[in-house]
């Protein structure tokens, strides 16, 4: 869609800085599959500082970093008619879990749109009352569901972002297999440390390349613009229609909320400390649980068998240990979906290794029974104290996340937890939010 839209209107308008893809709550049951919103802010040709931001047939594609000069009305309903027909044909309509809709806006809302569509439910009723109070040229389809990314994607205001670096497939290779070198994009991964979750050695997995029979060919995410570019040139694969730079909000943790147990409501995404209460245990299917609580409550927490070797670091939780979980929350039963751990404090595990020995005999003594101590039976000499060591704990304190063949879009790797951050309007969505 944003590339569609881009390719129809660069040479009468101006994109002002870089294409979004915003990603919003993970955790909407009635959601597209990757819940994200794509949003250009346009204007009129006149910026003097550009970037490029990608290629299309070939030909480079500029954005400006200063805000131009703003569309009349004429040209407002003009950029309104191409978006409605890039929608129009480009949009599965015909998929039953697609509900598209987009906005154009000529003010931004509140950032506080945003952060309710990330971090919780936003019902459609108030995303029209913005709307039709800000005077939007909008239109949603079917249910009209993806009025409400849409909305929230311009009213994003990013305290930490990155980028993802898309590159399309030429239309007539839609839906065929993807071909892709896969030692290039491990070598690219190796070569370029500012990208993320690229490949998942462990699991063999290519995280660039998507599952599906969709246009992109591949994306590669990362902080650096300009090593994303030099990403991309390493990747060997099928020739490359067109690619665009996105800024994003992949991988900054923004749907998470810290919150006391007490607190934690279905759907939401949640950082809540506590002691383990019921020690580690897998059910069918290989997913690992356990119990945490604090001073207002207790929730289970759960690894499910897709986060594949993190649930051997949860295994190796005991009562007692503190943690801090982060994770989305399921409804029914109430439950955190783990994707990062944070082992706060691990108790020290004593287990009997022998029985006494004896100090007059040198002998070992024989038990009296469950709990009724050790006597010798050479001497009579009794003990109650069995000789104990210390066992060896299989995890140490510090962070551990699921891999990259798990990892949601919007959770942020490990390798980015100690980083900084460095008009019309328009925008559309899939499916986003929900009405309740």
């Amino acid at each position: 869609m944003a590339r569609t839209i881009i390719q129809k209107i660069t040479k009468k308008y101006e994109i002002i800085g870089y294409p979004r893809l915003v990603r919003l709550n993970p955790n909407i049951p009635w959601k597209t599959r990757g819940n994200g919103a794509l949003c250009l802010h346009v204007g009129k040709h006149g910026g003097k500082i550009k970037r490029k931001i990608g290629e299309i047939n070939s030909l480079d594609v500029f954005c400006s970093l200063t805000f131009t000069k703003e569309l009349d009305e004429n040209e407002q309903r003009n950029l309104a008619t191409i978006v409605k027909e890039t929608v129009e044909t480009q949009a599965r309509i015909d998929d039953e879990n697609t509900n598209p809709g987009y906005v154009l806006l000529l003010k931004k809302p509140d950032v506080d749109l945003y952060q309710k569509a990330v971090t919780k439910i936003v019902t459609l009723d108030n995303v029209q009352i913005i709307l039709h109070n800000q005077q939007a040229m909008f239109e949603g389809y079917k249910n009209g569901r993806g009025l409400i990314g849409a909305t929230a994607a311009i009213s994003w205001e990013p305290l930490d972002r990155t980028f993802e670096l898309i590159a399309y497939r030429p239309q007539q290779r839609w839906g065929t297999k993807r071909q892709i070198d896969l030692k290039s994009v491990i070598q690219m991964d190796a070569d370029c440390p500012s990208t993320f979750d690229n490949y998942d050695a462990r699991n063999h997995h290519n995280r660039i390349v998507p599952n599906s029979p969709c246009p992109i060919l591949y994306g590669i995410r990362g902080n650096d613009v300009e090593e994303l570019v030099i990403a991309s040139t390493q990747v060997k694969s099928e020739p490359v229609d067109s690619w665009l730079l996105f800024e994003t909000n992949q991988g900054t943790d923004n749907h998470l909320q810290k919150k006391q147990i007490a607190q934690i409501q279905p759907f939401e995404s949640v950082i809540t400390e506590g002691s383990v209460v019921e020690n580690p245990f897998t059910i069918q299917g290989g997913h690992v649980l356990f119990t945490i609580k604090d001073l207002t409550g207790t929730i289970p927490c759960a690894a499910y068998e897709p986060t594949k070797e993190f649930r051997n670091t949860v295994r190796g939780l005991h009562v007692g240990d503190l943690v801090e979980v982060y994770g989305g929350v399921r409804e029914h039963p109430l439950t955190i979906n783990l994707e990062k751990l944070a082992v706060k404090h691990l108790i020290t595990l004593l287990v009997k290794t022998e029985n006494p020995v004896c100090q007059t005999c040198g002998k070992h003594m024989k038990s009296k029974g469950t709990e009724q101590g050790y006597k010798c039976i050479k001497c009579g000499t009794t003990s109650v104290t069995p000789i104990i060591q210390e066992k060896p704990r299989t995890i140490t304190k510090g962070f551990y996340e699921v891999p990259v063949c798990a990892r949601r879009h919007l959770s942020k790797p490990l390798k980015r937890m100690n980083q900084a951050t460095p008009s019309l309007l328009v925008s559309f969505s899939g499916n986003e939010g929900i009405q309740r």
